[in-house]
């Protein structure tokens, strides 16, 4: 009965399926998760920046699913792909992390080389397709870390982060009808059983202390009927089948072009949305600007002028910084407290009611905020991420991102200096809610804002403040605001502005 329902998972009708949808690989940590190739570091922390006025991503992440015999070389080919692409968000999710948790009974059939791991039935395939799911939709997701050595599930669990690519591999990454319908391109890693044997032997000798015997007695008894009954035949369910692995390079070529042209429509209709996201809507009420007296305006119109100085531009967006920092701090909570004053006077005051502040700059112009932060709140902590525009695609991309411990407990001041499209902040406000930072303690402070931005922000995160000292109604075709401020970055760097800057991020700074 049990090989029957394995069977009827196997094998769904193939003109009844969805299209195709992608997979991932676990191999990250609740750090800042990293992929290494030979030409990049491709990060996959956070999330890419464009959402809806639901807060959830425009787009759903394309899914790649890679199948084939054990020790086919499948991570091999995922790694060839993600290199290829060299794009920031690809995460890679490995079927191999959800394993069954194993009674006593099927672990001392594991001991002895007993238990069938190439089983359909050794895998959680709820947990798969939940966890798929969860991040097709660019939802942060936990995974379980399984111990080979053991044959067990390790207590702690790892983070995932939603991705516009996510690769699953898996030997059964086909084996089930409600999987297939995540899958948006089904590719099958075809090599030949003697090379996938010789591979295994030495994986599971050098990596997971097994001795040849045993191994050899697994192959024979588990790996090859399974491979013949359940693997092997949802050859015919892909729609890529790449012989030799990772040397057809050509299959892999042709995989990439794919996968880049469906990433071009996601990016289109991206900037689309986003710009015509503000049109027609009243500036939302967690926005707060800084009273424009006639000291702030004077500022203003200093540092708004072409002419100015570099040292009378970083005095002047010192001195706004400061007025902007104070400000934001009275928007947070306060309770009614009394103290007793010298001449032992009781006095009824305020006091700050959250646990404590911490300051987040996006990099490399938020920055500059952080002494005027610090100038006014003692023994604040500091967190930065580095954000920046790819010039190709016109998208900003996550590149390095240190937040303090128990972040979740703060209220934290975000901090960038101009905001135009909001694609930066955004992101930033992502990766914050990924460390569990409840939307309603952010504060994004900047000191200037587009329109387009704050409505970008506000319609995605309805619950973060929103404090500027300034918005400017229009944005070019460039994104860039206008009237605005110029590079903010560059004029307070003493650096030269690349042809194609942003006003959200500093392109091309490091």
């Amino acid at each position: 009965n049990s090989s029957a329902e394995s069977l009827d998972r196997l094998y769904p009708t193939v003109g009844s399926t969805k299209p195709p949808r992608k997979r991932t690989t676990s191999q990250c940590k609740s750090e800042p998760p990293l992929l290494r190739t030979s030409k990049r570091t491709i990060y996959t922390a956070g999330r890419p920046p464009w959402y809806n006025e639901h807060g959830t991503q425009s787009k759903e992440a394309f899914v790649i699913g890679l199948g084939g015999g054990s020790a086919s070389g499948k991570t091999t080919v995922a790694t060839m792909i993600i290199e290829a692409l060299d794009v920031p968000w690809v995460v890679l999710l490995s079927m191999d992390s959800f394993y069954k948790v194993l009674t006593k009974q099927q672990q001392e059939q594991a001991a002895s080389n007993d238990f069938n791991f190439d089983h359909p039935d050794a895998f959680d395939f709820d947990l798969i397709i939940a966890t798929l799911k969860k991040l097709k939709q660019g939802k942060s997701v936990k995974i379980p870390i399984y111990d080979f050595t053991t044959h067990s599930r390790k207590k702690e669990w790892k983070t995932l982060y939603g991705a516009n690519v996510i690769i699953f591999e898996g030997i059964m990454a086909f084996a089930d009808k409600e999987l297939l319908k995540l899958l948006d391109l089904k590719i099958f890693v075809d090599t030949d059983s003697d090379i996938r044997l010789v591979r295994r032997l030495r994986r599971d000798i050098s990596e997971r202390g097994r001795d040849i015997e045993g191994v050899i007695k697994q192959y024979n008894k588990f790996v090859k009927p399974a491979f013949d009954q359940y693997i092997q035949p949802t050859m015919r369910l892909a729609d890529i089948v790449v012989p030799r692995g990772s040397g057809n390079t050509v299959a892999i070529d042709l995989i990439v072009q794919h996968v880049h042209s469906q990433l071009e429509e996601v990016r289109a209709t991206g900037w689309a949305a986003l710009a015509s996201a503000h049109q027609c809507h009243p500036l939302p009420q967690t926005l707060s600007v800084l009273k424009s007296t006639p000291q702030v305006r004077g500022m203003h119109t200093i540092i708004r002028n072409k002419e100015t100085s570099r040292d009378e531009f970083i005095f002047y967006s010192k001195r706004l910084m400061r007025l902007l920092i104070e400000h934001a701090l009275s928007l947070l909570p306060f309770q009614s407290c009394t103290v007793q004053t010298p001449q032992g006077h009781d006095y009824e005051g305020r006091t700050y009611s959250g646990k404590q502040i911490t300051g987040v700059s996006i990099l490399r112009a938020g920055e500059t905020m952080e002494p005027a932060l610090r100038a006014v709140c003692k023994d604040v902590r500091i967190g930065t991420i580095l954000i920046q525009t790819n010039c190709n695609t016109g998208e900003p991309e996550l590149h390095y991102l240190r937040l303090p411990k128990d972040i979740s407990e703060d209220h934290v001041i975000l901090m960038d200096c101009t905001v135009s499209t909001g694609a930066a902040a955004m992101m930033a406000v992502r990766v914050l809610l990924d460390h569990d930072v409840p939307e309603d303690k952010i504060f994004l402070l900047s000191l200037l804002m587009a329109e387009m931005g704050v409505h970008s922000v506000a319609y995605a995160f309805p619950r973060v403040k929103i404090i500027t000292t300034a918005v400017d109604k229009k944005v070019n075709d460039l994104f860039r605001i206008i009237p605005g401020i110029g590079n903010f970055g560059d004029r307070y760097f003493g650096t030269d502005a690349p042809p194609d800057w942003s006003d959200d991020e500093d392109a091309l700074s490091t």
